[in-house]
């Protein structure tokens, strides 16, 4: 297996895996094609100028496993008094087939050693069930963060 970082060739592969991601987390397709087509739009500037960054991992040459990253402004916080970012774990999705061998694990501790490497020391991410152990295995803890969808 290979592992190479994400660049604009990759927007389809990225729109295809995030997209799998929410409906292996239960979520209806009437949701996920305009989400789909919405995030296209929203994440091709972002590959072009590097603002959302990641990896793939290759098996033979096809794309089986992939982590989006991105740097979030945030004001200094308890978690981080003496920075204003925080980096963001999102979009990390395996194939079905490819599941249950570390491929998620080994794009996580990816994304922390990047973080690192740009001197960010806090990071999120928002886990479906399924991702959950992983996460809590690799020593990331649930947060107070509370969500709610507003009206249009």
């Amino acid at each position: 297996m290979d592992i190479r970082t994400l660049g604009i060739d990759d927007l389809e592969l990225i729109c295809r895996h995030r997209e799998a991601m929410f409906q292996d987390a239960g979520r209806s397709d009437d949701v996920l094609l305009p989400m789909t087509e919405n995030f296209r739009e929203w994440v091709r500037p972002r590959l072009l100028d590097g603002s959302y960054f990641g990896y793939v991992i290759l098996d033979d040459g096809t794309p089986v496993a992939g982590i989006g990253l991105m740097l979030i402004d945030w004001p200094p916080h308890p978690e981080h008094p003496w920075h204003d970012k925080r980096g963001y774990v999102l979009n990390v999705f395996v194939e079905p087939d490819y599941r249950k061998r570390g491929l998620a694990r080994e794009l996580m501790k990816l994304a922390e050693a990047e973080f690192v490497a740009r001197g960010v020391c806090f990071a999120v991410l928002h886990a479906t069930e399924k991702g959950r152990p992983l996460y809590q295995g690799l020593g990331w803890s649930s947060t107070t963060e509370m969500a709610k969808t507003l009206p249009l």
